[in-house]
């Protein structure tokens, strides 16, 4: 593929930094040199429409090449911070008649023996993929782990999300957080830290399903320490008031000195509670530095499946979060699967139903959620050198609009998507892939994905 890491792009509209001004941004090797306000009367650069430029063409190392934006917007690359990409594109062999979060636990529980290794990649490299064709460039996965059957089934995904995370590493990144089973004092705990030892990035759990929540959340910090990995725990997603492991967790976090390194997904049960009792929590999480993720499109479908009307939603007090100075980011959480049959990880998709969630649809809030799916999931992941900042590596995605109220409402296909030092997706061709080993790459993840069986649309 040709080299385009030394570029020049003009007539950028940055939302996040200046809706009202046009930019010049300029790239050398891969990484911004150069964010500065295009002034009205400077000499026009010769420049190359972006709509008609070939990624492909030869470019020469030593040349640099302008590319003229037409006023579109740029972002930061999208940070999914909560995805179950072994899970996705499951829903043709596990099926889940309620719609309840527990028949989907206990549905793919129970088919998990049956998933080899090579379909479980093929799920990944799927949804991953197909967030990166959307714009996002980093991915932090949660990994089922099912100790129940054994250890060689429980370890198999994790073979398949480090194949995953390297055959995709020229392209984009994976963090890997595994989850360790609830109720697993009497199962094999030492494959647990196998692995952790075999290469995953952080460990997770969900121990609000526990009867011992407690000891759960203590062996979890006790790994974390052992192996120095941070934490990112599902809690309290649940409809019940009463739920409160987060509580723990703040507390844990601050007598470990794990400040910064524990993040806590879901928090449902928050949207049950009367103000003052959520606020009390918020004020502990935000004392203990916790990060926080929404999931909205996945709690909205799951939640509130045993009320009558009127009907709790679930998802989490995302406006109070933010407002009291927590990072909390919103994500993607499952793609077609027995959790959630729809979604497709694209986060603007996302951060358009976390606003009809969260009643956030002024000017202000709609800049405040492209932060939620760029700045704050990066934190969430621990990327320190990530946005459009002098030095830093250049990921980007452009989207085909000119206001972030335009992107909000037609919610544009049309996106460029740039990640370590390439553009990796262009509109305008079938594949669109800018890589021919990248679009090898999705034709055979793809081929193994199906969206058919015919017995479930009977009922």
């Amino acid at each position: 593929m040709a080299s385009n890491n030394n570029i020049d792009l003009c007539n950028v509209r940055l939302p996040l930094l200046n809706e009202g001004e046009l930019y010049r941004l300029s790239i050398r090797d891969g990484h911004w040199t150069h964010i500065r306000i295009q002034e009205a009367d400077a000499a026009a650069p010769i420049s190359t429409s972006l709509e008609s430029w070939n990624p492909d063409q030869h470019v020469e190392m030593s040349n640099i090449t302008t590319l003229d934006l037409e006023g579109k917007i740029l972002l930061s690359s999208f940070v999914d911070s909560h995805m179950h990409l072994d899970k996705a594109f499951s829903l043709t062999t596990v099926e889940n008649i309620s719609g309840t979060l527990e028949e989907a636990v206990r549905n793919y529980s129970s088919a998990s023996p049956t998933f080899s290794k090579d379909e479980i990649k093929a799920r990944m490299m799927r949804s991953a993929l197909q967030a990166l064709s959307f714009g996002t460039t980093h991915i932090r996965t949660h990994l089922d782990f099912n100790l129940r059957y054994s250890r060689d089934i429980a370890l198999r995904t994790i073979e398949a999300a480090l194949e995953a995370r390297e055959a995709l590493a020229p392209y984009m990144t994976l963090q890997l957080f595994p989850m360790c089973p609830y109720n697993f004092m009497s199962l094999d705990n030492e494959a647990i830290e196998e692995a952790l030892r075999m290469g995953v990035d952080g460990i997770g759990g969900a121990p609000h399903l526990s009867v011992t929540p407690k000891d759960d959340i203590d062996f979890i910090f006790k790994m974390a320490e052992k192996y120095d990995v941070p934490i990112d725990l599902h809690c309290d997603e649940t409809d019940n008031p009463q739920m409160r492991t987060v509580e723990y967790v703040a507390e844990c976090t601050k007598e470990k000195g794990y400040e910064g390194r524990v993040t806590v997904d879901h928090l449902c049960a928050l949207a049950s509670m009367t103000d003052k009792d959520a606020g009390g929590i918020i004020d502990k999480m935000a004392e203990a530095k916790l990060k926080a993720v929404s999931l909205p499109a996945v709690n909205l479908y799951l939640q509130g499946r045993q009320d009558s009307f009127p009907v709790r939603r679930g998802v989490t007090r995302l406006k109070q979060i933010h407002e009291r100075g927590i990072p909390i980011a919103v994500a993607s959480d499952n793609i077609h699967d027995p959790f959630h049959p729809f979604g497709r990880g694209d986060l603007l998709q996302i951060a358009l139903i976390s606003s009809y969630a969260a009643h956030m649809g002024r000017p202000a809030d709609l800049r405040t959620l492209l932060r939620m799916i760029t700045e704050a999931p990066a934190k969430v992941l621990g990327l320190s050198a990530s946005g459009i900042t002098g030095g830093y590596p250049a990921n980007f995605v452009i989207v085909d609009g000119s206001s972030t109220e335009e992107i909000f409402t037609m919610l544009p296909e049309r996106r460029w998507v740039y990640s370590q030092g390439r553009f990796v997706r262009s509109p305008g061709t079938k594949a669109a892939w800018n890589n021919n080993a990248l679009a090898q790459l999705w034709q055979k993840a793809s081929e193994a994905v199906s969206f058919q069986k015919p017995e479930f649309a009977k009922g």
